[in-house]
């Protein structure tokens, strides 16, 4: 009798920034407490919309080849307005009914993924083109940030804002950048910690 081995995880994710994030997090595996994995990434080319809707569908034929299908997007942009978690819960049941039999996670990132990046490191502002200290009074004087907040209101526009006052062209380099130095204990959103949680149980340290 052959037994099949199954590949890690399959993940899907909504846009080529996300990719990028979520490729270097998952080399991670030390800061992350889980077992060295090996990843399949793909984007979805209809972005948070085509996430939302079609992640089981897209997902539907790697049901054998995966142990793990996890599944990002934003909420910002899908056109779903209900809570994040009843978001997560209804495309996760999708995947379960298409053959992923409690094998699969949903994170939905609210409002968007760069709730993830910011946070006070001052690796986050170097990979901006700032110095930490500029950066922080910067996103007070212009309201994108209160002074006992670490992160903007709005997470993604201020992206833009600051590297467009340094003329920096907004790239998945950057991303990639924080998501590698950044330490993995300073985001406390609550997604994020989803994530890391679900994959510790599915990847758990070998001893």
């Amino acid at each position: 009798m052959i037994i099949e081995q199954k590949n890690d995880l399959i993940v899907l994710v909504a846009d080529r920034n996300m990719e990028a994030v979520i490729y270097r997090v998952l080399t991670r595996c030390q800061s992350l407490g889980i077992r060295e994995v090996t990843p399949k990434i793909f984007v979805h080319p209809y972005r948070d919309a085509g996430v939302l809707s079609g992640a089981h569908e897209f997902l539907r034929p790697f049901n054998h080849q995966y142990k793990y299908a996890m599944v990002l997007f934003d909420k910002e942009g899908c056109g779903d307005f209900s809570e994040r978690a009843s978001i997560e819960r209804m495309i996760e049941k999708r995947l379960n009914d298409s053959g992923w039999n409690n094998r699969c996670a949903v994170i939905v990132l609210d409002p968007e993924l760069e709730i993830w990046v910011w946070s006070d490191s001052p690796h986050v502002a170097a990979a901006l083109g700032w110095n930490q200290l500029e950066l922080n009074l910067w996103l007070q004087q212009k309201s994108l940030c209160s002074s006992d907040s670490q992160k903007p209101h709005n997470p993604k526009e201020a992206m833009e804002f600051v590297l467009r006052e340094k003329r920096i062209p907004r790239s998945s380099a950057i991303y990639a950048e924080i998501a590698s130095k950044v330490s993995l204990e300073r985001c406390s959103d609550i997604s994020f910690l989803k994530f890391k949680i679900v994959l510790k149980q599915w990847f758990p340290v070998l001893v």
